[in-house]
């Protein structure tokens, strides 16, 4: 591996395809919910059963997706080609939101779920290839942490700008017409960030080209199962990505049932997403000085803590909440990007070889994220459900009962809570990143000797 920095010309168009990426997985995670019960008169267990099922062939074919893109490797030398095609994710962007007139109920989220189908299907084929890119490149431990630094920075920008401008773009009570030119405006935005990934991807590929892997090696889905350190960590993100899709999903519901205003949506997502930009860089550098296992730990610990003082709700003072909802911020920097640096480090662990099949391993990941994607608000939507929540349409205002309420409170705090209790049990049983931590300094020391 080579110990040189990555240049900032690469870094920069590379990290800016996150952009896109960022657009796509918050806009539809906190509102599409949110858009069939409170819009379109979904009942909340239909609206999860419709999120939850166009995943499952999401998910089925991420690895599938990691094969094609690791024989574009191999006969082309890059993975530019799929993610050209993963473009299209716009057109179905807008789709989502772009609803007949009149269609209301389980015919519209058919709708929705047929849009959702396709844009998961389309955005896999740019994701698994943008996400295996760092596995591709000839360099070490910490550069790649760096690198994901860079890309987690720029995405959770992505997050927050896209969180916050959302709701604002569709304004007050807003109407299917609305939502639609909300998704039209930010859908242009994530087409120009994407194509800017492609550029990035192109460049790193040039400065910091890795080894290529022995002749017609391909990597197995089965590989990729049967690494112990590649399953504990992607258990743990699934947890996590549960639990993070979850609180997306939940944030509307909690800022206009439990704090009485829908307008706080856009200060919840601004309070979660501000800090976590702030907080990357410092991450960057905790992971340098405490590795990224303890670093994530950390993290997750103390999402658990701001999930239980979310949990007093409105009986306490907004500025609490809102620390609180800060501290979570905080944590979810650490949890984007620690795990995505160490898939990298357990491929690179195996060698060249390995490395080989790098779509592979990235394909069953994204498949896990997938999976978070899907079962995070349907598990909120449950809560809902369970809680007698009513569903209405675009400009009616149904009164919950009090189960609904409280569903709404204990579903957006506790069920996190507990959820990211089990991915820190599971976390701790990756053990790679010891042995990595500890070797990765010499090998920054040779660095500065050569500077």
């Amino acid at each position: 591996m080579s110990n040189d920095r990555l240049p900032f010309r690469a870094l920069l168009p590379f990290a800016a395809g996150s952009v896109g990426m960022g657009i796509w997985v918050t806009v539809p995670g906190i509102f599409l919910l949110y858009f069939l019960t409170d819009v379109l008169g979904v009942p909340p267990h239909v609206a999860g059963i419709a999120l939850l099922v166009p995943n499952v062939a999401d998910i089925v074919l991420h690895p599938s997706v990691g094969r094609l893109s690791d024989a574009s490797m191999a006969a082309r030398g890059h993975r530019r080609r799929l993610m050209s095609a993963g473009c299209a994710v716009v057109l179905a962007f807008v789709a989502m939101f772009a609803v007949p007139s009149g269609l209301t109920g389980p015919a519209a989220a058919i709708w929705v779920a047929a849009a959702l189908v396709a844009g998961n299907l389309l955005y896999s084929c740019y994701q698994v290839s943008y996400l295996a890119t760092p596995a591709d490149l000839g360099i070490g431990y910490h550069e790649r942490t760096r690198l994901m630094g860079y890309r987690n920075v720029v995405i959770t920008v992505s997050v927050l700008l896209a969180g916050v401008a959302a709701p604002l773009v569709a304004g007050d009570d807003p109407g299917v017409g609305d939502y639609t030119r909300m998704a039209g405006l930010l859908g242009a935005a994530m087409l120009a960030a994407l194509l800017a990934g492609i550029t990035g991807v192109g460049r790193l590929n040039r400065v910091a080209p890795g080894r290529p892997a022995a002749p017609g090696h391909r990597t197995r889905l089965l590989v990729a199962l049967r690494d112990r350190q590649f399953r504990m960590l992607t258990a743990s993100y699934l947890t996590v990505a549960i639990t993070m899709n979850l609180v997306l999903a939940a944030m509307p519901y909690f800022a206009e049932y439990e704090l009485g205003r829908a307008s706080f949506t856009a200060v919840l997502i601004a309070a979660f997403m501000a800090p976590a930009v702030l907080a990357t860089p410092a991450w960057v550098l905790v992971a340098r000085r405490f590795g990224k296992q303890r670093s994530l730990l950390a993290a997750q610990a103390a999402f658990v803590a701001g999930s239980l003082v979310m949990a007093l709700g409105a009986a306490a003072d907004l500025a609490v909440l809102i620390a609180a909802v800060a501290v979570l911020g905080v944590a979810f920097a650490a949890m984007q990007l620690m795990p995505l640096s160490m898939v990298p480090d357990v491929i690179a662990a195996g060698g060249p070889d390995r490395a080989a099949g790098a779509g592979v391993y990235t394909g069953v990941w994204t498949a896990a994220e997938a999976t978070g994607g899907a079962l995070g608000p349907y598990v909120f939507s449950a809560c809902l459900a369970a809680g007698g929540f009513v569903a209405s349409t675009a400009g009616e205002h149904a009164t919950q009962p009090s189960g609904a309420v409280a569903a709404v409170r204990y579903g957006f705090t506790l069920v996190p809570a507990l959820l990211m209790t089990v991915a820190i049990v599971l976390q701790r049983r990756y053990t790679l990143d010891e042995h990595a931590h500890a070797a990765a300094p010499h090998a920054v020391v040779r660095e500065d000797a050569r500077q």
